[in-house]
């Protein structure tokens, strides 16, 4: 009768010493985040990567996305983060030298908008600078104004806490990063970088400035890029207005009346019967009985409304196209702050529109809506509607069109050759997924303008560029006082220009700074060349650029992934990627996405607290390429149940005999044999899973094969392991094989139990280690025989568990009837297959149809 060996003994031959008592995942990221840092497991090796024995297939580089330091994160950062650290990991067990820093995205709106609440204050550029101020102790709702350096200041204060933070629980979360290489987007290296870009475009004609109708946000006081516009529905309502026609009324139908005394003409499609006759001719507007001109354009509407408009300058992007093609007059009405301007256009009267100056358009809507009443010019009430309104993505309040001057990009939305050579180079990435190269595709042929860079803010890149003022301190636009690239970073505010002085500044015949800085993404999008070292480090750069993977999620495909492809078209004429891996977002049970802003996001360190951070990482791996996943925290549970499983199994193995020595050549027995083939299969394919970049893949062969390994191949052969003698030695080699192979499997997802199993018996990181490849295993085994004898256990285990009696139960006779083809593999595994079972007397024949399994238990005796 076989030995009750449910418990390993630590005193048997092969019993491994240094296995805890009782192995926990409670305490493990502490415990390993310090090792890998004291022992710098994830550096970069930079002598062997830029060694010229070291092929560029030998490095592996990865554009981090820099996340904005400006709060919190939320449970899907640390899934997407998690996605790309799988692939770093992977990539450097299969010896590559994995050049993965970090960066953090420091300027920009979110930045500023962080500081102003937290301290309590707001830049005042015509304010000096005041170097021993300190912010209140307790914000106040109505903010201090301070100079624009006292802000930068706080503003790098407070991002400097931010970032410590983050890196701390990018840490627990495993990332393997190399901590040395850490970049932010407004250091003097990464200022330098962007000035010295944009130096080059300027210089090539790539970049350029222009005083043009501009999408700007009348709350935060900016330009707003194409890339940054949101469509949201808000209700609004049709007006019916009259004009004064020389044939008799002509009704227009607009939901922004208050517009009316920017209206340069009224617009009807070409092919309009109805108002053919008016083409040529003018119309006077209601009110303030201004000439203007009714004219034909493709873009106007026949069944939309009345079938005729008004243009105004500018009331939508409609507008801004009539207004270019059709080259009418401007009459500018909207301020920076969204009120209506103190006086008038030049050719529009004082009155009535001195009761509609300083009103926001709200106000002025309502005001301008009673004096159509008035005169009889509104025909009947407003039609209520719902329609979609252009808002900054960030915004709170409907943009509103201003002609301002701005520094542009060349993007291909004016030029069809440029948009051709984009759409090409994205066909050079490789998507992952490939459908999402779509997104980018219709993005690129979708644009109607130019990249807009510029930003009216004080936290971020100025342009290095200064004017010189005229007699009457008007600047010159047309001669701009370039920074030289040896002088960079600059800051035209504080820093003068050549063959000046700062007395100079402002004054007439002196000089002036470019008031703007850089939109965020103009800077971000240069992620690859700062972190690389373009202009400060070129052979590194020359070695890892264009980088291998560039990991993001697809909302931004249209910002950071294509202003990325843009700059490095123009500078390198190449991708700046091969790979480009989309992440999908982590949505509440609604299917809604995750945001701090909608009060649905997760806190990561909670739920690291309570799963552990390998349960963490297994509930990010089930989230595949591209697909949003649902979050719900019971599925961490099994994360922590299989990770809590190799902890214990590792220790049972280990256990049963299993040792480092152990090679594969002792393995003799078909049911180990086979046991070893079949995970060479699981090899080959969660390797072909990892190449492909699909985590998922690979970790749904490896976790299933796991779970048979524990299940069916270690309680069939624990007892013979147990013994002495070549069939002993067989088994111990076997499961010693099949742990390294495993844990190795397991390292990109699951690093901190794989790390703590394998310092139990190994030496050095399996993070370093040699990722497995089938060639390490035996591939003459039969799978079968494992398959087959584990199916046979299982029928003398249901057997017991309908007799509800222990698994440790004793069977006086089993009878396997089994297709004829498993009967020979069964009889492979006879011997485990009793010892396994506590089977007596075991029969094995030939049946028809499935595997079945009679069971004589034998009788206990009484007590």
């Amino acid at each position: 009768m076989a030995a009750d060996i449910s418990r390993p003994d630590p005193t048997a031959p092969g019993a491994t010493v240094g296995v805890p008592e009782k192995p926990t995942i409670d305490g493990l990221e502490e415990k390993w985040v310090a090792r890998w840092a004291t022992e710098d497991t994830y550096a970069f090796d930079r002598a062997a990567a830029l060694d010229p024995a070291t092929t560029r297939e030998q490095v592996y580089s990865i554009d981090t996305p820099p996340p904005t330091a400006s709060g919190s994160l939320h449970v899907g950062h640390v899934f997407s983060y998690t996605h790309t650290d799988f692939i770093a990991r992977y990539q450097r067990m299969r010896g590559k030298h994995v050049f993965y820093p970090m960066g953090w995205d420091d300027n920009g709106l979110p930045t500023e908008r962080r500081v102003q609440n937290y301290y309590g204050v707001r830049c005042d550029p015509s304010l000096p600078y005041d170097p021993s101020f300190e912010p209140p102790a307790k914000p106040d709702k109505n903010q201090l104004p301070i100079s624009r350096r006292n802000f930068v200041e706080l503003c790098m204060r407070l991002t400097e806490a931010d970032e410590a933070e983050f890196e701390k629980l990018w840490r627990r979360v495993g990332l393997s990063v190399d901590w040395s290489n850490v970049y932010r987007t407004i250091s003097e290296t990464s200022r330098a970088t962007a000035q010295r870009m944009f130096l080059k475009n300027l210089a090539r004609g790539e970049a350029y400035a222009q005083e043009a109708p501009t999408l700007w946000d009348v709350t935060f006081r900016t330009a707003v890029a194409q890339a940054e516009l949101e469509d949201r529905e808000r209700p609004g309502a049709y007006h019916r207005i009259s004009f004064a026609g020389p044939a008799g009324p002509v009704f227009i139908e607009t939901t922004r009346p208050e517009l009316l005394p920017a209206c340069v003409a009224l617009v009807a499609h070409p092919d309009d019967a109805r108002y053919q006759p008016l083409f040529g001719k003018t119309v006077r507007t209601p009110l303030f009985d201004v000439e203007v001109p009714v004219v034909a354009h493709r873009l106007a509407e026949p069944d939309k409304g009345s079938g005729i408009a008004m243009i105004c300058t500018f009331g939508d992007l409609n507008d801004v196209t009539w207004w270019r093609e059709l080259q009418l007059p401007t009459r500018a009405i909207v301020g920076w702050d969204g009120r209506l301007l103190p006086d008038p256009p030049a050719d529009v009267p004082a009155h009535p529109y001195d009761e509609l100056a300083g009103k926001t358009v709200f106000s002025a809507q309502q005001r301008i809506v009673e004096l159509l009443r008035e005169s009889g010019d509104l025909e009947g009430d407003p039609k209520p509607i719902t329609h979609p309104v252009k808002f900054f993505e960030k915004g709170e309040r409907p943009l509103e069109i201003v002609t301002t001057r701005q520094w542009y990009i060349r993007n291909g939305g004016r030029d069809a050759d440029l948009r051709e050579a984009l759409v090409a180079r994205g066909r050079e990435i490789q998507w992952v997924p490939e459908h999402m190269r779509h997104r980018y595709d219709n993005w690129v042929e979708g644009l109607n303008g130019d990249w807009l860079i510029s930003r009216q803010r004080f936290f971020g890149v100025p342009f290095p560029v200064w004017y010189r003022l005229d007699a009457e301190g008007e600047p010159d636009y047309s001669a701009p006082i370039l920074a030289p690239e040896e002088s960079l970073p600059v800051d035209p505010s504080s820093d003068v220009p050549a063959g000046f002085t700062e007395d100079q500044r402002g004054e007439p015949g002196g000089f002036m700074a470019d008031p703007d800085v850089m939109d965020t993404w103009a800077t971000s999008s240069l992620s690859p060349q700062v972190s690389s070292g373009w202009d400060t480090d070129p052979e590194l750069f020359a070695r890892v650029f264009p980088m291998d993977q560039r990991p993001q999620a697809h909302d931004i495909i249209r910002t950071w992934l294509f202003s990325t492809v843009v700059r490095a078209h123009y500078e390198h004429g190449t991708v700046p990627w091969t790979h480009a891996t989309i992440s999908g977002f982590v949505v509440d049970p609604d299917r809604k996405k995750m945001s701090k802003s909608k009060g649905n996001a997760t806190t990561p360190i909670d739920v690291l607290e309570r799963y552990g951070t390998d349960a963490v990482r297994w509930r990010a791996a089930g989230a595949r390429p591209g697909a949003d996943s649902p979050f719900d925290e019971t599925q961490m549970k099994v994360g922590r149940r299989l990770a809590m499983k190799i902890l214990n199994v590792g220790k049972f193995v280990l256990g049963l005999g299993a040792t480092a020595s152990s090679t594969v050549d002792q393995v003799t027995e078909p049911i180990d044999l086979g046991l070893l083939t079949a995970l060479g299969r699981v090899v080959d394919e969660a390797t072909a899973a990892m190449e492909a970049y699909n985590y998922t893949r690979a970790l749904e062969v490896s976790e299933t094969f796991f779970w048979s390994f524990c299940d069916d191949y270690v309680e069939l052969v624990k007892s013979r392991a147990y013994g002495t003698g070549p069939a002993a030695a067989s088994a111990q080699a076997a499961l010693a094989v099949a742990l390294a192979v495993q844990l190795r499997l397991f390292a990109p997802v699951l690093p901190f139990v794989t790390e703590e199993v394998w310092s139990w018996w190994q030496t050095g990181s399996v993070h370093r280690a040699a990722w497995p490849v089938s060639g390490e295993l035996p591939g003459q085994g039969d799978p079968a025989v494992l398959t087959a004898t584990a199916a046979a256990l299982a029928g003398v285990r249901k057997a017991k568990s309908d007799a509800k009696v222990s698994m440790r139960a004793d069977v006086e006779t089993a009878t396997v009837s089994a297709p004829a083809a498993q009967v020979p593999l069964i009889e492979a595994g006879r011997a485990d297959l009793v010892d396994a079972g506590r089977i007596s007397m075991l029969a094995v024949e030939p049946g028809e149809g499935e595997l079945t399994v009679d069971v004589v238990l034998a009788e206990v005796p009484e007590t």
